[in-house]
């Protein structure tokens, strides 16, 4: 699926697009369960498992910024991280032994698309190793105006990683914009056609303004890992874990590589999603929809 180039890009970076990863006849499925879904918000007032509202929803107008766990609400999402295209990419990019770790869908609906604060996905769920990365598809055109995902290219190397803790040392899911000035200003932003998608690595920045174009941008993110790439946190449920692997056998023996390592505890006061997550904090980058 894509060149030796290409892959070497992605080392280099951190991040690369690639076309088409999703055809039209795709596209036209995947969006129209998307819309069923977020129909079903008019019949709740909060956050559930599956909604993440965006502040001003309410049932007779709804407004969903996330869909949590899609691949569990519909196998279409299944479908899509399992195809030979996206393990063929994935293999080039991590290696034989694949696990999905998570999947969520993004919602940056035309003028109140909430933003996402600058951050590393690294942050939220240290590994043994970093071998990780997570996928961007875009179900819209995504351009400038639309609130596209924002990459710093390179800023997955080297032997730190970034404070996401608040001033009250609890977790807060973002880092201080104070501190990444440099980094914000070479980051590049993610755009391209309709089922192109995104991968970046687990350790790069990244983050995105509001949507204040009149056009959606809604992106599918599934979050890859390693099959010998253990979560820190620890596994609850062997099988379950073992469930979520998209390619190679079960693995029992962590692959332990240096890495930098903060935990993200003590926990944030809010949990739920990222958006809830960096609410609290008093440290912001992005301007907020009225």
């Amino acid at each position: 699926m894509i060149s030796q180039d290409l892959v070497q890009t992605y080392r280099r970076d951190g991040v690369i697009m690639v076309p088409d990863v999703l055809d039209a006849p795709m596209l036209e499925r995947v969006r129209t369960v998307v819309t069923e879904l977020v129909a079903g918000a008019s019949e709740v007032a909060e956050h559930t498992d599956l909604y993440d509202l965006e502040p001003g929803h309410s049932p007779s107008n709804p407004r969903v910024r996330r869909l949590k766990a899609p691949h569990k609400a519909h196998p279409i999402f299944n479908e899509i991280v399992r195809s030979r295209p996206m393990i063929e990419i994935l293999t080039q990019l991590i290696g034989p032994g694949l696990r999905l770790h998570g999947a969520k869908l993004n919602m940056k609906s035309a003028q109140f698309g909430s933003p996402v604060e600058w951050h590393q996905d690294w942050a939220f769920y240290p590994h043994t190793n970093d071998d990780l990365l997570a996928i961007g598809v875009l179900l819209d055109d995504c351009d400038l105006d639309n609130g596209p995902m924002l990459v710093t290219p390179g800023s997955h190397k080297g032997d730190a990683v970034w404070d996401h803790h608040g001033e009250d040392g609890r977790f807060a899911g973002l880092i201080d914009p104070d501190l990444i000035r440099d980094e914000i200003r070479r980051a590049r932003p993610c755009v391209g056609k309709a089922g192109s998608a995104s991968f970046h690595h687990v350790r790069a920045l990244h983050g995105s303004a509001a949507n204040a174009s009149n056009r959606p941008r809604n992106l599918l993110l599934y979050e890859i890992a390693s099959s010998d790439a253990w979560p820190l946190s620890g596994v609850q449920d062997f099988e379950e874990f073992n469930g979520r692997l998209l390619a190679g056998g079960a693995v029992v023996t962590p692959r332990l590589e240096r890495a930098p390592v903060r935990m993200p505890l003590p926990p944030a006061k809010r949990g739920g999603s990222i958006y809830e997550t960096q609410s609290d904090s008093k440290k912001s980058y992005f301007a907020r929809p009225v």
